[in-house]
């Protein structure tokens, strides 16, 4: 790409208007509109334009991080159109009314995807799947699964660790960060681009816009496969920054608050980021980042708690070592503290998850994560 760009061929734009011209060919402009209000419309533009800033001023990105950034950023705003667009045309989609949903909040490798992925086993509940995090727009045939899975194989192509950091599949049980990604919600980007002036801009700014973007997309999913009667478990990080704004989206819900010795949860989140950055930056400050997740596990542990102080619904805690000691023990507890039935099918279900996770690449990370923290990893 390198090469192409010096003999004259120009690099992909990160100009925010260019961005919004590419993706948005072919689209009628009221799109942008459907289902939303105009502060909605607004938040999005806002962020869309601190975020371009952000990325061509500070984030220092190689050619293949250039690259990526233009796919995703046109990416996204194609699917904020195509969101519009459903809504404009199919309006009921957004009275969807939907069962009280289950929220697993906790930092990032606190162990939120094993509590996620047990909970969304029990064929009693609904889960989201990868294909649809990271491609919202529903389709009917739905291709999404095989774009789900080329995703895939590319990210793994470019990342050969990235399984061994959270093990994924195309319709496997999934967090959403797709959709916070969809509606310009900071996580996605500042755990691979140095971008502090957008994360700092994103953490002062009211977060209700991303989750009424959220919830809308919830409702659309759950209409698409039928699971509306369904409690849906849902689980992203970025939660316990901005859990008011979610929970005034859904006061009904019942939280799963994961906890693990803060040491531990900031080495595995060190690795994670600094995996995902080096792949798309020559410029990478390991010192940097040990101290902006230092500072983000700090901040998320006090939103968390001053969100749970003025919460009256069901909360179970877990902490990690003792989910990892006895699974079946933790949740026969979190069941019975949501007041939720586990039934025998559940627990097959469960002990079938965790069976086939025994196995897969997630568990190398322990060992490799002892040499990333002495220094001695290649």
């Amino acid at each position: 790409m390198e090469k192409a760009w010096s003999k004259g061929l120009p690099p992909p734009s990160i100009d925010p208007d260019e961005l919004w011209r590419r993706a948005a060919k072919g689209t009628a402009i009221a799109a942008e509109h459907g289902g939303r209000s105009q502060d909605d419309v607004v938040d999005f533009r806002e962020r869309l334009h601190a975020l371009c800033s952000e990325v061509a001023d500070e984030a220092q990105l190689n050619a293949l991080g250039k690259t990526m950034a233009h796919g995703q950023i046109v990416r996204v705003i194609k699917q904020r159109l195509g969101l519009g667009k459903l809504w404009a045309d199919k309006p009921d989609l957004l009275e969807t009314e939907l069962a009280s949903p289950i929220i697993v909040v906790g930092q990032m490798r606190s162990g939120t995807t094993r509590i996620h992925r047990l909970l969304a086993a029990d064929p009693a509940h609904s889960s989201t799947r990868f294909c649809d995090s990271w491609y919202p727009v529903p389709r009917r045939p739905d291709m999404r699964p095989l774009w789900g899975g080329m995703m895939l194989a590319m990210a793994r192509k470019l990342d050969p660790w990235i399984d061994a950091l959270h093990p994924m599949g195309s319709m496997r049980a999934e967090e959403e960060l797709g959709w916070l990604a969809s509606a310009l919600g900071h996580s996605t980007y500042d755990t691979q681009w140095h971008v502090p002036g957008f994360t700092q801009f994103c953490e002062t700014r009211d977060a209700a816009p991303l989750y009424r973007e959220f919830a809308r997309i919830l409702r659309t999913d759950a209409a698409h496969h039928g699971t509306a009667g369904k409690p849906r478990v849902l689980k992203v990080p970025q939660f316990a920054e901005e859990l008011p704004a979610l929970l005034a989206q859904f006061p009904d819900a019942r939280l799963v608050v994961a906890n693990r010795h803060d040491e531990d949860v900031l080495r595995s989140a060190v690795s994670v980021v600094a995996n995902q950055m080096t792949i798309q930056s020559d410029a990478v400050d390991l010192e940097w980042i040990e101290a902006e997740w230092r500072r983000k596990l700090e901040l998320r542990h006090a939103r968390v708690q001053s969100a749970l102080a003025n919460f009256k619904g069901s909360v179970a805690n877990v902490h990690f070592d003792e989910l990892g000691a006895d699974w079946e023990s933790e949740i026969t507890r979190i069941y019975g503290e949501l007041d939720i039935s586990l039934s025998p099918e559940a627990l097959t279900a469960m002990r079938s998850e965790m069976a086939s996770s025994e196995g897969d690449a997630h568990s190398a990370h322990t060992a490799q994560l002892q040499g990333f923290h002495s220094g001695d990893a290649t």
